[in-house]
């Protein structure tokens, strides 16, 4: 294995909400700082930066994913979709709305996180009942504890998505 020493810079290519972006990049550069300082998408929030709490959580592929925990250069050419890219021509994605219509954060710090898992829960096939929904969204911790509205917007939104 090749040690990457500081300041070693490697190239990637990636598609963030729907835009090519190639830029030249220190190796250790994560894709959550990657999108906060670099492409000013401030969603994916660093909560524990450890990947234990979910709220910077963005889709990799259409696969969840902890942002701080992946390598930039560790995902050359994948599609990346936050939380600004549910949003398309002014008209907020179904998960979106349904978690302002439940009511479903309070602080707000974790809600880009939760809806982003959401929307991944749903396109996986997890929204089977309440108790599926908290399983596969228990990745993601809201410090709020505003649950019970969570789930609700989970279940109100699949329902939207797959019809």
């Amino acid at each position: 294995m090749n040690e990457v020493s500081p300041g070693h810079t490697v190239r990637t290519a990636v598609i963030v909400n729907g835009e090519q972006v190639d830029l030249d990049h220190d190796a250790r550069v994560t894709l959550l700082d990657f999108l906060r300082e670099n492409q000013g998408l401030t969603g994916a929030k660093k909560g524990c930066n450890r990947g234990e709490c979910g709220s910077c959580t963005v889709l990799v592929g259409g696969r969840r994913a902890n942002a701080c925990m992946v390598l930039l250069a560790g995902i050359d050419g994948a599609e990346v979709t936050t939380v600004e890219g549910l949003t398309v021509d002014g008209e907020l994605h179904p998960m979106q709305r349904a978690f302002v219509d439940h009511d479903a954060f309070q602080c707000g710090f974790c809600t880009p996180g939760q809806i982003m898992s959401a929307v991944a829960c749903v396109a996986e096939g997890h929204v089977g009942d309440d108790g599926e929904i908290r399983e596969w969204m228990s990745g993601n911790i809201c410090r709020c504890s505003a649950y019970p509205q969570i789930t609700a917007a989970v279940a109100t939104a699949a329902k939207e998505m797959r019809s």
